[in-house]
């Protein structure tokens, strides 16, 4: 591991010095590329040189004692090798999970499909209010939301939603919402008072560039219509609605949240292009099906990863064992509680697989 951090420092140390060189401000995509590793690689160094500062205050402390006749002294030196033993150990615990395999996904924006699955009326209701779950999430890291598509039903619910978060690093966060929701709760509908269930399903997709997917125009059709539905924020009255076909998935994208024709083009292309790049990516999690096993919640969709209780007001992340009695906090966006523990289970379950 040392070696390797030897090596990280070095590498850290030619990129700042290849920022310096005056041509590389006009190489765009170099200059990008050296920025990316400048900041994939501090963190690392920054923790490395802190490690071996503490190892040599640890020798000098130790030198001190052998020399140092002065009682008041030698407890100074013994303080401080405590104080720096007990960081070591921390720095080595941060050093690993620093060291682990990033997923190149990480720093990519999402793309978040949201929909209502057995419950009827009721399921549509709970995806509407998990589509505002995240806004209020999204809104407390400053990331920007955009609609793609969405199918309303007339009582304020959603059969589906679909939309994108820009946001830094959105997906190395959100992608642990994959998967199965369940609400247990007693409908406004319900006049027995019976609590029912009710699931949706949430697909957390890394946008994908041009350049990650390439669409031959011969797989597309597009076709061109007036939006339709219930009204509100995901429909308007111009011929700008935009549908894609592609004809060897079978995936048909219908955009219709923005007035311009050419925006919703663009939106269901993002869309299709993060649904064909995660199509791939599945079969890549499918190939190496050990490896999936260690990781949360980036597997297998049809996975029940959590329940939210309301009459007991909980919430419980089956994933990991964790229930949180603060259902209203959650519901309001306040969910990074849950994405914390989700992360820190996932880098336990990767460490554990290294030192087998």
């Amino acid at each position: 591991m040392f070696d390797r951090l030897e090596d990280l420092l070095i590498r850290l140390e030619e990129i700042l010095s290849e920022l310096q060189e005056p041509d590389v401000a006009s190489d765009q995509v170099r200059f990008r590329k050296l920025m990316k590793e400048q900041n994939d690689l501090t963190p690392i160094v920054e923790a490395y040189k802190e490690y071996k500062s503490c190892k040599q205050a640890v020798e000098d402390s130790l030198q001190m004692l052998e020399e140092e006749s002065d009682e008041e002294m030698r407890e100074l030196a013994k303080e401080e090798l405590n104080e720096s033993k007990a960081r070591i150990e921390e720095l080595e615990k941060e050093l690993k999970i620093l060291l682990l395999p990033k997923d190149p996904n990480d720093d990519k924006n999402v793309i978040v499909e949201i929909r209502a699955g057995a419950g009827g009326d009721e399921a549509a209701l709970f995806a509407a209010e998990i589509y505002r779950m995240y806004l209020h999430y999204a809104e407390s890291r400053r990331w920007k939301v955009e609609l793609v598509e969405c199918e309303e039903i007339g009582i304020g619910g959603m059969k589906n939603v679909t939309f994108m978060i820009n946001g830094n690093g959105a997906y190395s966060v959100m992608k642990y919402e994959s998967g199965v929701h369940r609400v247990q709760r007693v409908p406004e509908t319900e006049s027995g008072g019976r609590i029912h269930t009710s699931t949706i399903t949430v697909a957390v997709m890394p946008e994908a560039e041009e350049v990650d997917i390439q669409i031959d125009e011969k797989d597309i059709r597009i076709d061109v219509m007036r939006a339709s539905g219930n009204g509100g924020q995901c429909v308007n009255t111009t011929d700008s609605a935009v549908r894609l076909t592609h004809y060897p998935t079978g995936i048909v994208i219908y955009s219709q949240t923005e007035k311009s024709q050419l925006q919703n083009k663009e939106k269901a292309f993002a869309l299709l292009r993060a649904k064909l790049y995660d199509m791939e990516c599945q079969k890549q999690h499918d190939a190496e099906a050990e490896a999936r096993k260690s990781q949360i919640g980036t597997g297998d969709r049809s996975e029940k990863i959590r329940t939210y209780n309301f009459p007991q007001g909980r919430v419980t992340d089956h994933r990991i064992g964790l229930t949180l009695y603060k259902l209203d906090k959650i519901m309001n966006g306040d969910i990074q509680e849950i994405i914390d523990a989700c992360i820190a289970a996932d880098q336990a379950a990767k460490l554990a697989n290294m030192n087998e």
